[in-house]
C-alpha cells in the first residue's frame, strides 16, 4: 500500500495532519537511496521484533536514526541556500502557512 502525501512547492517537505516532515535528499544516487531505505525498513522491523529487550530496542532505534540522517530526513538540512529547517513544525506556524491555507 502506497500513500501519496501533499508536498510543499519546493519539495522539501510532505504534510501529514498539518505537520511538515522533511523529504529525503533528492540528490542521493538511486542505489544509495534504495540501500538506505532497505536499512531503514530493517531497523523498523528490528524495533517491532525487539519486544521488551531494551538493548535490542535501543540498537534498532539507533539504526532508524542513522538511516534517516543518511537519507536527509533528519540531521542537517540537505539544502544549502540557508533557509531554516521546519521539519516537524505545524504548517500554520511556518512560511508555508499561506500556501497550505489556500489549498483548503
Amino acid at each position: 500500500m502506497t500513500t501519496s502525501y501533499l508536498h510543499t512547492p519546493d519539495g522539501r517537505y510532505f504534510v501529514v495532519r498539518g505537520r511538515l516532515w522533511r523529504t529525503s535528499n533528492p540528490d542521493l544516487a538511486e542505489d544509495d537511496r534504495v540501500r538506505l531505505v532497505s536499512e531503514l525498513m530493517s531497523a523498523r522491523r528490528a524495533i517491532r521484533d525487539a519486544g521488551e529487550d531494551r538493548a535490542r530496542m535501543a540498537e534498532a532505534r539507533r539504526g532508524v536514526e542513522a538511516a534517516k540522517v543518511a537519507l536527509g530526513e533528519r540531521g542537517p538540512a540537505w539544502w544549502t541556500d540557508g533557509t531554516p529547517d521546519y521539519n516537524r513544525h505545524l504548517v500554520k506556524n511556518t512560511p508555508y502557512a499561506a500556501w497550505f491555507s489556500d489549498l483548503n
